[in-house]
């Protein structure tokens, strides 16, 4: 009985200091050490293990990093003070912690080349090709006896983008009124093809003359352009790349992602606001402005906004300087900007608070939650309206993300991206390859 009492007690003990190790800052550190960490040259980064005691730090590879100021590869460390890590250059070392020759954690450092960006913030207007024509309706054709949509009898459904007819690839509405035009006086139908989503198919068109207006007609609504204005994210004075938007133009009949055939970015200036209200998101209103100056091409419309290179520098620019990124990791609650237009062409910085980060090893376009604070934006805008996305964000001196979307019912609030996912969109991928050494919601 004694005996059984002991290994209760015994048991208990055990327990309780299991959960005083466990819950202790040490552990949590140590358990919390980094298995891959990700540093840009020009930064410097601390690791925490907080164990009273002295240890060891080997570093593979001194030439890419430095340790507490050491080109050493072995250094002597105390375990209860942070280490400064220091990136030399470009490449890929590893870390390992020991105690009395233990290994307790080790972490592979990937340093990845300095990268500087303009932060934008300047309202562009947005002109858009589409590769071929986006079948946004149905309608009746009357020939005089009765009334069909060629189009729908031949199997097209609304969304689809028609490439090609008779095998010549087709952007423009003109074009297709041509060739249905000349088939339909042939009597001879029209080969289509057609691409719904991922597919791709061939169809077969017999086109109706309307009697009203003796044209020949498809039965179908087809554009094939959209325009709106946004705000440019960054330019990459390097490669020329800039990113914009921070979401997907969609068409605004059929919600389809547009397909870029070709595009353009001009200036654009905010000729007034309707304030945003719980329920109803406000609106930038703008004018293209001198249309005539082509900033750059569209080349990808992404979930992550518009991409394509600019001929210049933008002008306007709030940082004389390019700004450093932060990677989606280094993103931190607290105090942030966003810098955006509200008045002319004037780019304004304005206080945010970032609520919420959401941890992201994938490409999403939700990867935090912002909330304006500043009382001028508040007062002139009521919060993030539309027009404002792509609307860079600032968190101390990086550049971290883009404004998004709004929340209806909270103006005040919305979702940001991480520039991490627009530069890969804009094809400045800074994820080391495997091989490398080196609430409800509208579109803002």
């Amino acid at each position: 009985m004694i005996r059984q009492k002991n290994k209760k007690w015994m048991g208990s003990l055990l327990l309780l200091f299991t959960a005083l190790v466990v819950c202790s800052t040490p552990f949590r550190d140590l358990s919390s050490f980094p298995r891959e960490l990700r540093i840009m040259e020009g930064s410097l980064e601390q690791l925490r293990v907080s164990m009273p005691v002295m240890g060891t730090l080997v570093n593979s590879n001194p030439d890419i990093l430095h340790v507490n100021g050491t080109e050493a590869r072995e250094v002597s460390v105390d375990l209860s003070k942070p280490m400064s890590v220091e990136p030399r250059r470009a490449g890929e070392a590893n870390l390992q912690v020991k105690w009395r020759n233990i290994p307790l954690k080790s972490v592979k450092v990937n340093v990845l080349p300095d990268l500087r960006l303009y932060p934008g913030g300047q309202s562009i207007g947005v002109k858009l090709q589409t590769a071929g024509v986006l079948v946004v309706g149905h309608h009746l054709v009357s020939n005089g006896t009765v009334k069909v949509s060629p189009g729908e009898q031949a199997g097209i459904h609304v969304g689809d983008m028609i490439v090609k007819i008779n095998d010549m690839y087709i952007n423009d509405m003109n074009e297709v009124k041509k060739l249905i035009n000349e088939a339909g006086k042939k009597n001879a139908p029209v080969q289509l093809l057609v691409v719904r989503g991922k597919e791709k198919l061939t169809l077969v068109l017999h086109p109706v003359k309307d009697q009203k207006d003796d044209e020949y007609r498809m039965g179908l609504y087809i554009r094939d352009s959209a325009a709106g204005v946004g705000t440019l994210t960054f330019y990459d004075p390097n490669s020329k790349a800039y990113g914009a938007l921070g979401h997907v133009i969609s068409d605004v009949d059929t919600g389809q992602a547009i397909v870029v055939g070709d595009g353009q970015i001009v200036q654009a200036s905010v000729t007034s606001i309707e304030k945003g209200q719980s329920g109803n998101p406000g609106e930038k209103f703008a004018r293209f402005y001198n249309e005539s100056e082509v900033l750059g091409n569209i080349t990808k419309n992404t979930q992550f906004g518009i991409f394509g290179k600019m001929k210049d520098e933008p002008k306007r620019s709030y940082y004389n300087e390019p700004l450093p990124i932060a990677l989606a990791e280094q993103v931190e609650e607290g105090p942030a900007k966003i810098l955006t237009v509200v008045n002319g062409q004037k780019v304004e910085e304005f206080d945010i608070e970032i609520a919420n980060v959401v941890k992201q090893h994938f490409p999403a376009t939700k990867g935090m939650i912002i909330k304006v604070t500043d009382k001028r934006l508040l007062e002139k805008t009521g919060g993030i309206v539309q027009g404002m996305s792509g609307s860079p964000i600032i968190q101390k001196g990086k550049i971290v993300g883009a404004v998004t979307h709004v929340f209806v019912n909270d103006p005040t609030s919305g979702y940001g991206c991480y520039i991490e996912w627009m530069l890969q969109d804009a094809g400045i991928n800074v994820r080391p390859t495997p091989n490398s050494q080196a609430p409800a919601d509208s579109a803002a």
